[in-house]
């Protein structure tokens, strides 16, 4: 059972302007969580509620410190937070080369106990060569990757991130979401990232909590809420889908493919460098998913799992239905298929089916 010191327990409600916001949700105290949600649903004023920079009203434990309790008369001022905040844009003081930006915010923490030091903190975010680099001098996921140094360096017991690859270009982005990866596996605190990109969380997050219209309406691991069909109007047509983890068995460098082991059944993906028995985290949109109620052949789609219907939800206005496939193991797919579809095949729960999944579908990270 975890304590309260191993988690984080936020409860904010209030208006601010003509926007009503009443969550209340809980994080571990490490990995990455989610707060995800279309524009005006009231990520960022949590955020910065969690900072102290928006005035609502609540509750807020972070491990074992209470930073704001107004029930008990406390609130800690910002200022005395131990927080890292990552902003949309980097802002960068401009008259300080990179490693003056870096070591304002290590001054900032002369105090406290560092998460990470300076050397360190270098080396993960590769900014080696950047140190004496004017902010003007650098790219934008330069930019903001010396920014989330500047907020680790600053010794927080938590990391605020809002929407921090919103301002990026493509190629930024997927720099930036790489050295996140990173950060995931090295860091010893815990995160709370915003964000309105499903990709993004599904890559990134471990836990996720959706809000919509000011309030929760659903938190959980980032698996099982994607599961989900009653969300799927939350989560996004487009790339609604599942999360899931498959072992790598070996790689064939003739096609470049590289081949996994999924709850006992094979897959293949393009290929990537990771050693064969270490497991990767498959992101599968149920767009991607086709549905055979029989062994297909001369098809030249690879991946093949065979399970059967768990449910079908379908709205009679819309000309689709959104399935859930279980195959052995309890492994569970989304697939979007036509409501004509589902009559045609006759699917309904426990129908044995096969889901087919294109290689290509998977982009390879």
């Amino acid at each position: 059972m975890t304590s309260l010191s191993d988690r984080i327990d936020a409860r904010f409600a209030g208006t601010m302007g003509g926007f009503s916001l009443d969550v209340a949700f809980t994080a571990p105290m490490q990995g990455i969580t989610a707060l995800f949600g279309p524009s005006g649903s009231g990520k960022t004023t949590v955020l910065r509620a969690m900072a102290g920079l928006a005035r609502l009203s609540g509750r807020l434990a972070v491990g074992d410190e209470t930073w704001q309790d107004d029930a008990a008369g406390l609130r800690v001022p910002p200022h005395r937070r131990a927080v890292g905040y990552v902003f949309q844009e980097a802002s960068l003081f401009p008259h300080l080369s990179v490693r003056r930006n870096l070591l304002y915010g290590a001054r900032r923490a002369a105090d406290q106990t560092p998460v990470i030091g300076f050397d360190e903190a270098v080396a993960l975010l590769g900014l080696e060569r950047l140190l004496e680099r004017g902010p003007d001098r650098l790219s934008g996921g330069e930019r903001q990757r010396v920014a989330i140094g500047r907020a680790l360096l600053s010794a927080p017991r938590l990391l605020l991130m809002d929407e921090p690859l919103s301002a990026l270009d493509e190629a930024s982005r997927a720099d930036i979401l790489t050295t996140f990866e990173r950060l995931h596996d090295a860091l010893p605190i815990p995160a709370i990232y915003v964000s309105h990109d499903l990709a993004e969380v599904s890559r990134l997050a471990d836990r996720m909590v959706m809000l919509s219209a000011g309030k929760v309406i659903a938190e959980g691991d980032v698996g099982s809420i994607l599961e989900r069909l009653d969300l799927e109007p939350a989560t996004g047509r487009f790339e609604a889908g599942v999360l899931l983890t498959a072992t790598v068995t070996g790689h064939d460098t003739g096609y470049q493919l590289t081949r996994l082991d999924l709850a006992g059944q094979p897959v293949s993906i393009p290929r990537v460098e990771v050693a064969v028995g270490e497991r990767v985290r498959l992101r599968i949109r149920a767009r991607d998913v086709a549905l055979a109620t029989r062994p297909p052949e001369g098809i030249s789609i690879r991946n093949r799992l065979s399970g059967h219907i768990v449910e079908i939800a379908a709205a009679e206005d819309a000309p689709y239905a959104e399935t859930l496939v279980e195959i052995p193991g309890g492994v569970r797919l989304r697939s979007r298929v036509t409501r004509e579809s589902v009559a045609e095949l006759g699917l309904t729960p426990g129908t044995p089916v096969f889901a087919l999944v294109k290689t290509i579908s998977f982009d390879g990270r």
